[in-house]
């Protein structure tokens, strides 16, 4: 979490996207879906991802993204109707399949690679999570800090009984990630927006994908998921989100996210964990 420009995908938990590096190297079955005939006379469809609970394929100028949790969905219709910011188009719902219009332009990034992406896109897209956040709250909560916290017990332990990483790697990540549990005020999040869902053309964002994590959340966790792996832009972001904002706990999410993500990829055939970016993000936190 590159393919070409598309509406939605597959999954960096917790949400979902296009191809990122460790994606683009996972090879997992799709289960069968029936393309309706509108569809039929395209000849090629490409799966953009897939894995045991979602699938994104592209068919032509159109993605179908097909999820066996519809609660899921409609999160993400509801979410891209209410959002202030460019979404893709709906072009019809067939439960389980959603069918989305591709967005203008290209990703501003992906994790694991250097981004191409100008400071203006970057910092258009930190002023594209501020207009989000300044809009009305969703009417469905976020995660609670006792689920967060929760998680991330169970995930640093699972890393640490499985050898997965090493015993100071997970703990002085965790100890970090604590200091971002902490009460905020909530606020309309994207809850996955990570550099593949925002896509620019120039400097401009033409849209932003995949809404199925949206709900009211902190602020900070959104415009981290944007610059994890991409630190070098948080400067860029901040300046286009328009105020200050608390970097020691942007960096302390950036712990926690790759903390409880490790295991989803390497149970889920994203390769060796060693390989995953987030990996490399852990280990360069000091």
């Amino acid at each position: 979490m590159p393919g070409p420009p598309a509406a939605g995908g597959g999954m960096r938990p917790p949400g979902s996207g296009t191809r990122s590096a460790a994606q683009s190297r996972a090879i997992n079955p799709v289960t069968s879906v029936v393309i309706p005939a509108m569809m039929a006379s395209v000849e090629e469809v490409e799966v953009v991802v897939a894995h045991n609970e979602r699938a994104t394929v592209r068919v032509g100028g159109v993605f179908l993204k097909i999820d066996a949790d519809q609660a899921r969905t409609d999160v993400e219709v509801e979410a891209m109707a209410m959002a202030p910011i460019p979404t893709p188009e709906v072009l019809w719902r067939k439960p389980p399949v959603l069918a989305l219009a591709a967005l203008p332009g290209t990703a501003l990034g992906h994790l694991g690679e250097p981004s191409t992406a100008s400071p203006a896109a970057w910092a258009a897209a930190g002023a594209a999570a501020r207009m989000l956040h300044d809009a009305p709250l969703p009417p469905w909560p976020g995660r609670s800090l006792d689920e967060l916290a929760s998680r991330l017990d169970v995930e640093c332990g699972w890393l640490v009984a499985n050898d997965v990483l090493p015993v100071d790697l997970v703990t002085r990540n965790r100890q970090l990630a604590e200091t971002a549990l902490r009460p905020w005020t909530p606020v309309f999040i994207q809850g996955d927006l990570q550099v593949d869902h925002v896509f620019v053309d120039g400097d401009q964002v033409t849209g932003v994908l995949d809404w199925s994590e949206a709900s009211q959340g902190d602020a900070l966790f959104d415009i981290a998921i944007l610059t994890l792996g991409h630190k070098e832009h948080l400067g860029d972001v901040v300046a286009g989100y328009g105020t200050d904002l608390d970097r020691d706990l942007i960096r302390a999410w950036w712990s926690l996210r790759c903390l409880t993500n490790v295991r989803w990829l390497a149970e889920h055939g994203y390769g060796s964990p060693e390989e995953f970016p987030e990996v490399a993000v852990l280990r360069s936190r000091p």
